[in-house]
């Protein structure tokens, strides 16, 4: 059986995307500027999707980053709390 990566409302959304993108009327989210590319066109459409909880696979930097960088950042915050930090002393001349 052929089990489906996307919903069917995700690929509505991404569809409205497109369509938004051709008649320049679709815009990025925190600086509204116009969006030209239709790579961003259909992440934008997924990202909405992702929010009303279709079936979406998970953003391919996600994977990486719970399982990997989380313990190195957590050893170095530590490990400069830990030591204290030397003032500079100034020559008396």
């Amino acid at each position: 059986m052929f089990m489906a990566k996307y919903s069917k409302s995700a690929g509505d959304k991404v569809e409205r995307a497109m369509k938004e993108k051709n008649e320049g009327t679709l815009k990025s989210g925190r600086s509204g500027k116009k969006v030209t590319s239709r790579k961003q066109a259909i992440a934008i459409g997924l990202s909405e999707a992702r929010e009303e909880g279709a079936k979406v696979p998970k953003k391919a930097g996600a994977k990486k980053s719970a399982s990997k960088r989380a313990p190195g950042k957590a050893a170095k915050k530590s490990a400069s709390k830990s030591a204290p930090k030397k003032a500079a002393k100034k020559s008396a001349s």
